[in-house]
């Protein structure tokens, strides 16, 4: 058996892969013509797969992607093609779910307003109270002040999932670790374990987004989830609730987003993709103080490389021993 990896990788990373393809042949094609050359009988290709590789491939058997997301991966012949794919979904998982929480803590605590506050040192309790702390003190809380209310309490709040695959879930168990009800929808998951006992199929989206104070995206881009959130998605939702984005930025329609802000139809968004990045200079919300943007750093961590590696190597062992490869994906659903 024989596989190609285009383009080439480093030395060390190369070593670990020819250690898993044990008697498999790897060719580290150094260049375009290499890989079309070696491609032709070949049975299996790591990396970043052409029309033009495709074809010349006679006997392809097994694609292994390096990315999780395979809207810019995928065309027409390779999701006809016979062979298997797979991505390395499930690598981020944790580490976006973490970044959600972080978007949730501070659109609860205002912590993104008492950022800039800060920034002009100055010392002003959103909501306006600024004697609360010295009357509680002399004579115990004994009401319900207007800072109190513009500060969320987490376990009151209902967090809505749309997508509950690897990232998904993750966002879930955080959310419930927070004592939050969760709501989730999803084309195919049906349960989160001990969490969503029940995972909504996507005809349910409109009662989730009525009952939800956070709603969450991390569904994959797909032909179906393309500018699924526009102006009526927003006017579903309620007007205190939150929106956060680590999915994919094509899946919110940008200028409608920025009505349903301006308009005040939802309370603020926090936004690690756009439908275009980077995000223009002067585009309106960069000026908004209840947007949270991050530019595209959810997944950003250090142990994301070795994890990388570990799944690369994994299913080069099982592929080699004749085990069908981890993370296959439905071509034609993009997932």
């Amino acid at each position: 058996m024989k596989l190609v990896i285009f383009p080439p990788i480093e030395t060390d990373r190369l070593q670990k892969v020819r250690e898993a393809a044990g008697e498999m042949m790897v060719v580290n094609a150094q260049d375009q013509t290499e890989a079309l050359r070696e491609i032709v009988d070949a049975d299996a290709f790591y990396g970043r797969i052409t029309p033009e590789l495709l074809a010349a491939a006679r006997q392809l058997r097994w694609v292994q992607a390096p990315t999780a997301s395979l809207e810019h991966y995928l065309f027409d012949e390779l999701i006809h093609h016979p062979c298997l794919l797979s991505n390395m979904r499930g690598l981020y998982s944790d580490v976006i779910a973490d970044h959600v929480m972080g978007m949730v803590l501070c659109f609860a605590r205002n912590l993104h307003l008492y950022v800039r506050q800060q920034m002009q040192a100055v010392w002003a309790p959103i909501g306006g109270d600024d004697d609360r702390v010295a009357v509680s003190f002399q004579v115990g809380q004994s009401h319900v002040t207007e800072t109190d209310r513009r500060h969320l309490h987490l376990a009151d709040c209902t967090m809505g999932v749309v997508g509950a695959g690897h990232i998904g879930s993750e966002v879930c168990r955080r959310a419930a670790a927070f004592g939050m009800s969760v709501l989730a929808v999803d084309p195919v998951c049906r349960e989160v374990p001990g969490v969503v006992r029940e995972v909504w199929t996507t005809r349910h989206l409109p009662e989730l987004l009525e009952r939800s104070d956070f709603v969450v995206i991390t569904a994959p881009h797909t032909p179906e989830t393309e500018k699924m959130f526009r102006r009526e998605q927003f006017q579903q939702m309620k007007n205190s609730a939150y929106l956060i984005n680590v999915g994919r930025g094509v899946i919110v329609d940008l200028a409608d987003l920025t009505v349903a802000l301006q308009e005040g139809e939802i309370a603020g968004a926090g936004l690690d993709v756009l439908e275009t990045e980077p995000l223009p200079p002067d585009h309106p919300l960069w000026r908004m103080d209840n947007v949270i943007i991050t530019p595209h750093v959810a997944s950003a961590s250090p142990r994301i490389a070795e994890r990388h590696l570990r799944a690369l190597c994994r299913n080069i062992r099982r592929f080699a021993s004749g085990e069908e490869p981890l993370n296959l994906v439905d071509k034609s659903r993009w997932f």
